[in-house]
């Protein structure tokens, strides 16, 4: 969430390095380079933007408020959150006809993910500290009704920590847990996972971070046992083992900022590249990509801090097939594109292109 709203209003923009002129709106075609961008509304965002090998097409009509999404559902279905006080999730199809949608059960949704073998999925709902699970359906990928799960407790900070706020969800490999981090209580929740009922149980504390820590995102590492934990509230990189049963184990913890830095710094989006040997986190406030090496037992090492080029970078997509990196700086309103080394360093390629707002890419 941003720093002090509990409320976000939020639409889709467009974003790719090297524009070119306005294409129509088209179905996804496999092969071709397409991506979406997500954008606030109260900072000029527009609609839905489908982008196709570096074109930007007109808005879809009638996607609004989409603040998050994720792809792979059945059929071919995407799920794109709308971050509201009535918060929804619906879906679309390749051509993004709507596939129906549902409530989210509570305010402001921020995060959506999906177990994709059992057509299950979870939502995390910021603003009321909840989260919203559904089944699927397995032919079509329309969403059943909600079962939601309300988080309680609260943290120190009286400003961002006076009650529940779920910010990220994922469900683990062995596919026995869905997790979530709530920014308000300090916590990990673990949901048991029955994939074949396609059901959830109640949520138990699966790991606690230190008071006031503000956990906000997590990555999991995809070899070993092991996450990544990325606080809002302190500038902090914690690692933690996975246990069996559902929870974590302090493995240790790292700074991210360079030290004697000052001034307000808020951790935002983490991700880690498919050999799990570099792990990224974006830093609002300092605006820089703190980039850790990652050795054969998942030890973090600091090897660079890089600007974003941009202010508050809330989100990052990893493109690895192409070899880079795309920064959503929000308030500077610009996508800056970084190329990937082989050994996962980060170098500016000096493309931008201004967005108002955004705050999402995906690859569609």
């Amino acid at each position: 969430m941003g720093m002090t709203t509990t409320r976000r209003e939020v639409v889709v923009g467009a974003a790719v390095m090297g524009l070119g002129a306005a294409v129509p709106a088209v179905a996804r075609v496999p092969g071709r380079d397409r991506l979406i961008a997500g954008t606030y509304a109260n900072e000029g965002g527009k609609g839905l933007y489908p982008i196709v090998d570096g074109r930007v097409g007109q808005p879809v009509s009638g996607i609004v408020n989409a603040s998050y999404g994720v792809g792979g559902g059945p059929d071919g279905t995407f799920y794109l959150l709308r971050e509201q006080a009535d918060g929804r999730v619906s879906g679309y199809g390749p051509d993004w006809t709507a596939r129906g949608g549902a409530s989210t059960g509570g305010a402001d949704p921020c995060h959506v993910a999906i177990d994709r073998a059992s057509a299950c999925l979870a939502v995390a709902n910021y603003s009321s500290g909840s989260v919203a699970f559904y089944r699927l359906d397995r032919r079509t990928g329309a969403t059943g009704p909600a079962q939601v799960f309300q988080h309680n407790g609260h943290g120190p900070d009286t400003e961002r920590q006076a009650g529940p706020h779920a910010h990220w969800v994922g469900f683990s490999p062995d596919r026995r847990w869905l997790h979530a981090i709530d920014l308000g209580t300090d916590a990990i929740f673990a949901y048991r996972f029955d994939p074949v009922a396609r059901t959830l149980a109640e949520p138990v504390v699966a790991w606690s971070a230190p008071a006031g820590a503000g956990p906000r995102h997590m990555v999991r590492h995809p070899t070993l046992p092991r996450a990544y934990l990325a606080c809002e509230l302190t500038p902090k990189l914690f690692v933690l083992d996975t246990l069996p049963d559902g929870r974590f184990r302090d493995a240790g913890e790292h700074a991210l900022l360079p030290e004697g830095m000052k001034g307000p710094s808020y951790a935002a989006h983490i991700a880690i590249d498919r050999a799990g040997r570099t792990l990224y986190v974006s830093n609002r406030g300092a605006n820089s990509i703190t980039v850790f090496a990652l050795d054969a037992k998942g030890e973090p090492q600091l090897v660079q801090h890089v600007p974003t080029g941009g202010n508050w970078p809330r989100f990052f997509l990893l493109r690895e097939g192409r070899g880079e990196m795309l920064v959503a700086n929000e308030r500077s309103g610009t996508v800056d594109a970084f190329r990937i080394g082989r050994d996962g360093h980060l170098t500016a390629i000096g493309r931008s292109i201004a967005i108002p707002g955004v705050v999402f890419l995906a690859e569609v």
